[in-house]
């Protein structure tokens, strides 16, 4: 029989840290208001009917207008655009609009952003939102996309980026 043992939440973001990941940004517009947000944790779900799930700190109040909207676009980053990465992150102290400003985007089908130059954008309806701890997960049903260039994707690991 295992032990049960009390995982410090300090020692468990430094196992995660050794995930490496996909870096996305997730976007939304509508009556609650457009936002954008860097993620890793995201992933597919199922192809039939085309699902994916996206994980968002709900401790951030400004993150409920993903479910406000109803909608949410999943934006795969390539290498090139790190830069749009630290600004959805947060990490560059700018206001929401002036990180939408740094690039082009468009909407397909819900109204939520679509990066152009994106490895791949999927726009989705949400269909569930669920709180688990300090998130909410995401999942939305695929009604649109777009399939950009072949190009190298943004990575995360060890609380840096890195190139595949």
């Amino acid at each position: 029989m295992l032990k049960q043992n009390a995982v410090e939440p300090r020692l468990y973001r430094e196992a995660m840290s050794r995930f490496a990941g996909a870096v996305h940004v997730v976007t939304t517009d509508g009556q609650a208001g457009r936002r954008g947000v860097t993620v890793i944790a995201a992933c597919s779900v199922s192809d039939h009917p085309p699902t994916i799930l996206v994980c968002l700190n709900r401790e951030k109040a400004e993150n409920d207008c993903f479910a406000g909207n109803g909608v949410f676009a999943l934006n795969t980053l390539a290498s090139d655009q790190q830069k749009i990465a630290d600004a959805f992150s947060g990490l560059t102290g700018l206001s929401q609009d002036d990180r939408f400003a740094l690039a082009e985007w468009e909407t397909v089908s819900t109204g939520a952003p679509l990066l152009n130059g994106a490895l791949a954008s999927f726009d989705c309806h949400l269909v569930e939102a669920k709180d688990v701890a300090t998130h909410r997960i995401l999942i939305g049903k695929v009604t649109g996309l777009r399939i950009g260039d072949s190009l190298r994707p943004l990575i995360y690991h060890h609380r840096s980026y890195h190139i595949l």
